[in-house]
Formats: structure tokens, sequence, C-alpha cells
């Protein structure tokens, strides 16, 4: 026989085991808790499909390191002035916010300027959900990681509501085209424009933080794939 509580032989007929005491007729196992089914969100972002190709792991991992040194060096920067707006991630936005002038114009002089900051949100935003759609949370993970770059690249304009110094794509500062300062126009009409720096903050803290976050769910994405296993479970394709 074995003991019920360390698993080791005993000799048949004891009422206590040798060797860690207890009395068998007084142990009660403890019940096991019961799993908790993961949600629908859970299982998008952290299912761990076939891991495949090691070769395209590989890759993966390679764009995570980028990633990685690509969101120190925007950490590094100040959040005010030219510098974050000036690298070459800013032009990727921009495409993106000049087009959410034009998508929200119809819906009124307010939403057509903040049309800009949600044009360059909601593209990756959308991209992040169109792969966890599919099943691919490394896609998510990079489409979530520039979404969090976005909203850094929002915050230098944020905090240059008030002093107007930054160019603006018109080749202007707000100082003398004030109505193409988005933000000085937002936090004008919304009687907020005194916390502009603190807006700006908010939304460079968020951010960063949603950064560091996708590098970490893509980091863990990587390793499941690259390990002996998928360590996933499985489920029938939606």
């Amino acid at each position: 026989m074995f003991c019920p509580r360390c698993q080791k032989p005993q000799d048949d007929g004891l009422e206590e085991c040798v060797h860690c005491g207890v009395v068998f007729s007084r142990y009660r196992p403890r019940p096991r808790p019961e799993e908790r089914e993961p949600s629908w969100l859970e299982e998008r972002m952290f299912h761990i499909g076939p891991s495949g190709d090691r070769g395209l792991v590989a890759v993966r991992g390679a764009f995570l390191v980028l990633l990685g040194i690509v969101t120190l060096w925007v950490l590094l920067l100040p959040m005010q002035g030219p510098r974050l707006i000036g690298s070459f991630l800013h032009w990727i936005d921009l495409p993106f916010h000049e087009a959410g002038h034009v998508v929200f114009s119809p819906l009124g002089t307010f939403l057509q300027i903040l049309g800009g900051t949600l044009g360059q949100l909601l593209v990756p935003l959308l991209v992040a959900g169109v792969f966890l759609k599919q099943d691919n949370p490394f896609g998510a993970s990079a489409g979530a990681w520039w979404l969090g770059q976005s909203l850094m690249d929002c915050a230098p304009y944020i905090a240059d509501a008030r002093v107007r110094q930054l160019l603006l794509t018109t080749g202007e500062t707000g100082q003398t085209d004030w109505e193409g300062h988005d933000w000085f126009q937002l936090l004008s009409r919304t009687g907020l424009l005194l916390h502009d720096v603190r807006i700006a903050r908010l939304f460079w803290l968020a951010g960063a933080g949603l950064m560091l976050a996708a590098l970490a769910w893509g980091g863990y994405i990587v390793w499941k794939q690259w390990g002996p296993g998928t360590g996933g479970t499985e489920r029938a394709p939606s």
C-alpha cells in the first residue's frame, strides 16, 4: 500500500504512515480547486498554436529585439520638444493622422479636429484586433506596440498647446497658424488648456506602459513557440 499523503510505500495493516505520520483513518485529501475556463480574450491573447518553422520563430524573436531597442530609444527621448516627433516613427503615424481628419470631417468641427488623433490611434488598434481575430497573438502584440508608440507620439503636440512652438505640417508653428494646432483647439474648446502638459504626460505614460506590455506579450509568445511543445490549449478554430 501507499500513503495517501506522501505517496511512499507502506506495509499492509498499518494505521499511520511511518514516514509522514498521518493517520490513515483521519486523512482527508484536499479538494482540487476547479480550473477556471479561460475567457474568449484570454484564449485569443495567449493561444499558442503549432510553432511550425523555427526559422519563423527566430525571425519573430529578432523583430522583438529590434522593437525593444526602438522602445528604449523612444523612452530616452524628452516628452516635450521636437525630438520625439522628428523620428521616423512619427512619419509612419502622420498619414493616418491626416486621414483621420478627412474621415471624421462629416461629424462636425470638433470631431474633425480630434479625428487626426483618433485616426493614428484607431489604425494600430484595428491592426491588433485583426491579428487577434486570426489567432495570431504575436502580430496582435506588434499592433499593441504600435498603438503605444502612437500614444507617445501625441504627447509632444499636447504639451505644446499653450506655447505653440512646434512646427506643423503647414511648415508654420502654432503661433502663426493657431487654427492648425489640433490640441490648442481641442484643449481651448474644452477649457483644459492649462492642463496641457499633464494630459501629455498621461498619454506618454500610457503609451510607454503599453509598449512595454506589448514586448512582454510578444516575448511570451515567442518563448512558448520556441519551446519543445506549444504549451497552449488546443481549441477548435472559430
